[in-house]
């Protein structure tokens, strides 16, 4: 299915109605109203935005799968997908950013799980392990494993998955979404070469996080 439309499609359902809503109460003329809804429809439109990007060049080029500041970096035991030790990444994105996410690395999907859980702020470090997520393992052709996880953050209540077992994707291809205000984690073989630091802001397909060596 196509992803590449100026707005996502999953934002329509919350986009038409504000849209109706301002137009029957201009319509009334009930102006303080209209404005009011005219106005979250504007932003949730901008909200479920979905810009064109490019990548940078470099065949061992890892990309950020999501748009925000980088919160943590830390080297970690990852014992569910990787089983073994990894460098993570966790980027927090705000209801500000853009957020449909993006493959960081090119290869085959090998394993896809969705895990219930509570609703925590996802800038904290228990949304890591509690809130609900959503797992993909890629498979590189050179046989590393990138594991990329979708959390849904405090208000967020919706988690989109565009992809599935067994694809191939390509890095800076859009795979997924996460509503309003969430978390994207990205563990990385160890011995990766890490070019960003906590604070820096990242977009999604497009800024450089690391290199596989």
């Amino acid at each position: 299915m196509n992803h590449n439309s100026i707005i996502v499609r999953e934002g329509l359902p919350f986009i038409i109605p504000l849209g109706i809503f301002t137009l029957i109460f201009s319509i009334f003329g009930i102006i303080w109203a209209a404005s009011i809804f005219f106005i979250a429809t504007c932003f949730v439109a901008w909200f479920f935005r979905n810009p064109e990007r490019e990548f940078p060049d470099g065949a061992k080029a890892v990309i950020s799968p999501a748009d925000g500041e980088i919160i943590k970096i830390e080297n970690v035991v990852e014992s569910d997908f990787l089983k073994g030790p990894a460098q993570k990444i966790s980027v927090f994105m705000s209801v500000f950013n853009v957020h449909v996410n993006r493959i960081p690395y090119s290869g085959t999907v090998g394993t896809i799980e969705y895990n219930k859980g509570n609703f925590f702020s996802a800038n904290l470090d228990k949304a890591s392990e509690l809130n609900e997520r959503n797992s993909v393992l890629i498979k590189t052709d050179d046989g590393e494993k990138i594991l990329t996880v979708q959390i849904a953050g405090l208000i967020a209540r919706r988690i989109e998955c565009w992809i599935k077992e067994g694809m191939h994707v390509r890095k800076g291809e859009r795979f997924g979404l996460i509503r309003f205000g969430s978390r994207l984690e990205v563990f990385l073989p160890p011995d990766a070469i890490i070019s960003i630091r906590v604070g820096d802001k990242v977009r999604a397909g497009e800024t450089l996080i690391g290199w596989l060596k």
